[in-house]
């Protein structure tokens, strides 16, 4: 790659960009970003490998808004938990394109690992959920909001007889373009329309809210197997979501069996009116934690 020029081609495994990274292979892809695996020629031991995440320049509307954007991960790397992936450095490259480093995610995204195996235990839902919120304490207490939680934005690491230890990755990806594009409190939809609460089909930004409704959406279809509200579209999903009361796991999946004080501390996070959520992830965990199977 020269100092000036920067295309899909410096992408290719083998290729080294930034003067340090060596890519490996591609990891995951969503509609705003591509991972890498990575070896960083500058670290040793552990270290060395890492994940890239690559934001194309195309994304931005010149060098300030690509800057703006970059800003917007720079608290992300006070964020510390065995449940968040670490950001390590946040580089720019040529033509307004931004790399992010980060600590390289073990195992598979929880949508593959769905794939692969039967429902969670309750036992193990219980125990993936207060660790996941664990994680998301940690991004609240910066003052920042993931803004996109769900199955593939979570990868998942499982030893036999144990709960599986979850890792949140990708945090901040939608609500750091939101910023930096300067789009205010409300715009169109930016997230997965499944798992985000009905506020943002009204175009709200991503917030605190919308992360614990993100995360009770996924606890909620690890122990059932299904999403909270029936529906194959958005417009049938939404109008689910409307319904005040909070969705049901028998309804749901006739044949799980779940504890009702399990189920009772996960779908408080899923009603549609956000004021009787949990206000925060905090009371979120200390509901789950209280649970007694």
């Amino acid at each position: 790659m020269t100092l000036d020029t920067f295309s899909l081609f410096d992408l290719a495994p083998g290729k080294q960009i930034a003067g340090r990274f060596r890519i490996q292979k591609p990891q995951r892809q969503s509609g705003l970003s591509s991972a890498f695996e990575a070896v960083d020629e500058a670290a040793n031991g552990a270290d060395a490998r890492c994940a890239l995440i690559v934001f194309p320049g195309p994304l931005f509307e010149g060098p300030k808004q690509a800057e703006d954007f970059r800003a917007q991960w720079r608290p992300w790397q006070a964020v510390r938990s065995s449940h968040v992936v670490r950001i390590r450095e946040v580089l720019s490259l040529p033509q307004n394109t931004t790399l992010l480093v980060t600590d390289y995610p073990a195992g598979a995204s929880l949508r593959e690992w769905m794939k692969e195996h039967a429902l969670m235990s309750q036992e193990h839902v219980l125990a993936f959920g207060l660790g996941l919120l664990d994680g998301l304490c940690a991004i609240h207490a910066q003052k920042l909001v993931h803004g996109d939680i769900k199955p593939q934005t979570i990868f998942v690491t499982h030893e036999a007889k144990k709960a599986p230890h979850g890792v949140l990755v990708d945090g901040g990806i939608t609500t750091g373009l939101w910023n930096a594009k300067h789009l205010g409190e409300h715009t169109a939809l930016i997230g997965t329309p499944f798992y985000a609460p009905v506020e943002q089909f009204g175009g709200d930004s991503p917030d605190v809210q919308s992360d614990i409704y993100n995360l009770a959406t996924v606890l909620f279809e690890c122990a059932t197997g299904a999403l909270p509200w029936p529906g194959s579209s958005m417009l049938e999903v939404f109008q689910a979501k409307l319904d005040k009361h909070a969705p049901s796991m028998r309804k749901r999946a006739s044949k799980v069996e779940i504890d009702a004080a399990l189920e009772r501390a996960i779908v408080q996070g899923l009603l549609a009116d956000r004021r009787q959520r949990y206000p925060t992830a905090v009371e979120f965990r200390d509901a789950l934690a209280a649970v007694k199977l």
